[in-house]
C-alpha cells in the first residue's frame, strides 16, 4: 500500500506560511547545505522550473510519483504561469470552487479528499506528497501515514497552520532528525495510533 506524506515547511510555532500566504520568511532558508539535502533526497518535491536551475531536471523521483494540493497552495502560481507546477509528477487540486483545471496535466478534483487519497493508496507506485494547505491537511489528517517537517528556525507569532482541523489527536513518533548549518531541522515523524 502507497504512503500518504506531508511533506512541508513550517515556522517553530507550526506555521506554513504567513497570513496572506506569503510563504518568503521560510524560503530565505532553502540554500547551503540544506538545499543540497533537498535537491539531492527529495528532488521531485522542487517544482519543475526549480528543478531545471538547481541541474536536477532528469533526477528520478525517489520517494513520490503523485502530488496533492489545495486550491491556495496551487493557485499562486497561475499569474506567473505555473499552471503545471509539477510536471514530473502526477497532480491533484481538491477545490470546491476551481471547476477547471487550466492545464491538462493537472487534475482538478471537488472528490472527498479522504474517499479520494483511500484509493490512491490502493494503486500502484511511490509515495504520495500532500504539499498542503492547511485545510486539506485537516481533512486528510487521518490518512496521514507520515509526516515530514522542515523546521525553519523563525518564530512568526501568526499565519497559516500546519492544520486546520478540529481537534483530535493523532499520534506520531519521531524517526529521524537531521540539522542543518542554517538552523533548519528535518524531522521525520511516523503515524504511531
Amino acid at each position: 500500500m502507497r504512503k500518504l506524506t506531508y511533506y512541508v515547511g513550517a515556522t517553530l510555532d507550526g506555521f506554513i506560511a504567513a497570513p496572506d500566504g506569503d510563504f518568503e520568511v521560510l524560503m530565505q532558508y532553502v540554500s547551503g547545505d540544506f538545499l543540497s539535502f533537498m535537491v539531492g533526497e527529495f528532488p521531485e518535491t522542487l517544482p519543475t522550473p526549480g528543478r531545471t536551475a538547481l541541474g536536477a531536471a532528469d533526477a528520478p523521483n525517489r520517494r513520490f510519483d503523485t502530488v496533492l494540493m489545495g486550491r491556495g497552495t496551487y493557485e499562486p502560481g497561475l499569474p506567473v504561469g505555473l499552471a503545471n507546477p509539477y510536471a514530473h509528477l502526477r497532480q491533484l487540486v481538491f477545490s470546491r470552487s476551481l471547476t477547471q483545471s487550466p492545464d491538462p496535466a493537472v487534475e482538478v478534483t471537488a472528490a472527498d479528499p479522504l474517499t479520494r487519497v483511500r484509493a490512491l493508496k490502493q494503486e500502484d507506485g511511490l509515495g504520495i506528497w500532500l504539499c498542503g494547505g492547511a485545510d486539506l491537511a485537516g481533512q486528510l489528517l487521518p490518512e496521514i501515514d507520515e509526516l515530514i517537517v522542515k523546521q525553519y528556525p523563525v518564530v512568526t507569532g501568526s499565519g497559516i497552520p500546519m492544520f486546520r482541523a478540529g481537534f483530535a489527536p493523532h499520534t506520531f513518533r519521531l524517526e529521524a532528525s537531521r540539522t542543518f548549518d542554517n538552523g533548519v531541522a528535518v524531522l521525520t515523524y511516523a503515524k504511531s495510533d
